[in-house]
Order: structure tokens, then C-alpha cells, then sequence
């Protein structure tokens, strides 16, 4: 499969499997998100699916599902080792939907009561953001949900060891500017010294649509 950017090349490939290897099993994460899903899934009601844009082995999806066993999960995953491991989760009971490929070729054919991006769109191509904001925007019947690193200007960071690979900006914040009908429901921010859940800097912004 061809792509359009080398930040999609990079995740498919193979550093996007050793980001597997050196996530999963982790207990940390899955508690990290079991707490910062908590806050988010309070402020909202009627969940009764979410699409994880970009989730990898589906650690957030584990901790959504987690608290709302009922929820009908969904996933766009680029890697095809991470895809195949969402698939075959004993966890999901072959229950989740998986669209194995770039989130710039995924076209939304549905909608749901949650979009979620979490740690995706720092990795995107910045001149790709705009259309991935649109994908958003689109699956969301709803809510839409951006954790990411913030910065409140667009700044370029060194990603293990890796250049062009990570990209801290006010996405919410260009996300309200560009859909005016999205109203922030709620915000918070997840500390890397947090003595009980820490996670890796995250700001979480909730949008309802």
C-alpha cells in the first residue's frame, strides 16, 4: 500500500510494531485510561459507540469498554500487526470493528456517539491536519474527544531520536475555530507524576457537537 506522508510510512512500519511491544501489557496504561475515561465519560451521556482514531493494540478502547460494557467499539489502525492484535483480543469478543488502514484514506461511512483521537494527532502531518480534523468531525454523532500534548503554538519536538515525527499544538483549539457548532464540554490534564495515574502529559478536551 502506498502512502501519501513518512509519518504514515513510520507507524506503519517497523517502529509502529516495536510501539507495540513496548506497550502492551502494561497495567499502568490501561489504569491511566481507566482514570482519565472516568472523567471524560461522566460529562456525557448516551454513549453507545465510540471510533478510536489511531489506537494501536486498543488499550483506551480496553479502559472505555471497561466502564461502559455495553459500548460498540470501533477502531482505525494504520499497523497491520496492531490491527490483527484488536481483531483477535479475546477482550473484545470479536465484537470490534477494525479499519486497517491511514486515517487520511479512511473515509467515515457512519456515525457515532463518540470520535476519539488520543496521542494521533502530535504524529500526523501538519499539513494533513485539516482533513483529519474533518474525519473527525464527520464520525462523531455527538462527542469528540482530543488528548494530545499541548502547546499553544505549533512547535516541532525531536521523537526518539526521530525528526518530523511529533507536533504539540492547540488542535482543540483549531478543531472549535474550524467547526463553530463544536462547544467545549470539559477539559483536564494528565500528569506524568501523577502518584496514582500517571500517563504522558495529556490534555483531554470533550466537544459536543
Amino acid at each position: 500500500m502506498e502512502y501519501k506522508t513518512e509519518q504514515e510510512r513510520f507507524w506503519q512500519g517497523s517502529f509502529g510494531d516495536a510501539y507495540i511491544n513496548r506497550n502492551e501489557d502494561n497495567r499502568d496504561l490501561l489504569a491511566a485510561g481507566l482514570a482519565l475515561f472516568a472523567k471524560i465519560l461522566g460529562k456525557t451521556s448516551d454513549i453507545r459507540s465510540v471510533i478510536e482514531f489511531g489506537s494501536n493494540i486498543g488499550i483506551n478502547l480496553k479502559a472505555i469498554k471497561t466502564l461502559l460494557p455495553g459500548i460498540r467499539p470501533s477502531a482505525i489502525e494504520i499497523n497491520h500487526k496492531a490491527a490483527g492484535r484488536l481483531r483477535e483480543d479475546p477482550f473484545f469478543h470479536k465484537e470490534i470493528e477494525v479499519f486497517e488502514e491511514s486515517i487520511l484514506q479512511f473515509r467515515p461511512k457512519s456515525t457515532y456517539d463518540m470520535a476519539l483521537i488520543k496521542g494521533v494527532l502530535i504524529h500526523i502531518n501538519p499539513d494533513e491536519l485539516d482533513q483529519v480534523y474533518e474525519k473527525l468531525y464527520q464520525s462523531a454523532q455527538k462527542y469528540i474527544c482530543i488528548a494530545e500534548y499541548y502547546n499553544p503554538m505549533p512547535v516541532e519536538l525531536s521523537y526518539r531520536g526521530n525528526d518530523g515525527k511529533l507536533f504539540k499544538r492547540d488542535f482543540a483549539g483549531e478543531f472549535m475555530d474550524k467547526y463553530p457548532d463544536c462547544k467545549l464540554v470539559d477539559y483536564g490534564f494528565q500528569y506524568h507524576r501523577d502518584p496514582h495515574f500517571p500517563d504522558d502529559d495529556i490534555t483531554w478536551f470533550l466537544l459536543e457537537k
